[in-house]
């Protein structure tokens, strides 16, 4: 009986010793508690205190991905998931727009933290220029940001096919959007 007791007090104690996940922690393998690999269908028991709100657009073919968007049980809109094909509850999540600043890559970095602090955290590996942003890649990690055009100089704010370099966004720049990409 003595040795159940002690067996039971050492598993209590190993439990509370256990590193917990944080929910909100970012790296290449999770976005809070969100795994690369992860199914649609098990979103629900992992958001089961929170609210899922799918966006039925209608057949795959007409309207692409149907996106899928995570909110806390307060109202604050934390991810919006895109599944790897629509309308299929054992795709896998592809894609995810990080909504909330408490998400935090290990360097530190936030959807609010400027492109300073992102330059200097990773490596940019390179810059896209879109409709109204630039893409913002960055080396050896899985997730990428854009920059609203309205930070860019005029030369190449309004021409899509000019070349945005590194160097032309100005350090005090916040994304409009993270993006994780699986």
């Amino acid at each position: 009986m003595k040795k159940v007791v002690a067996l039971v007090a050492v598993v209590v104690i190993l439990a509370s010793c256990a590193k917990s996940q944080d929910p909100f922690e970012w790296n290449k393998e999770r976005v809070g508690h969100l795994t690369k690999g992860m199914k649609v269908y098990q979103l629900d028991s992992i958001y089961a205190n929170d609210s899922i709100v799918r966006q039925l657009k209608g057949d795959e073919f007409s309207n692409g991905a149907n996106l899928i968007e995570v909110y806390e049980k307060g109202g604050a809109h934390l991810l919006t998931l895109t599944p790897s094909e629509a309308l299929d509850s054992t795709a896998t999540i592809e894609n995810i727009i990080i909504r909330d600043e408490r998400f935090i890559t290990s360097k530190g970095i936030t959807k609010n933290s400027s492109y300073k602090d992102i330059s200097a955290a990773y490596k940019i590996s390179s810059v896209d220029n879109m409709i109204d942003d630039a893409v913002v890649w960055v080396n050896d990690e899985n997730f990428y940001f854009s920059i609203s055009k309205d930070y860019l100089p005029a030369d190449v704010k309004f021409d899509i096919s000019a070349s945005i370099e590194i160097t032309m966004i100005p350090a005090e720049a916040i994304p409009q959007y993270m993006f994780v990409s699986w």
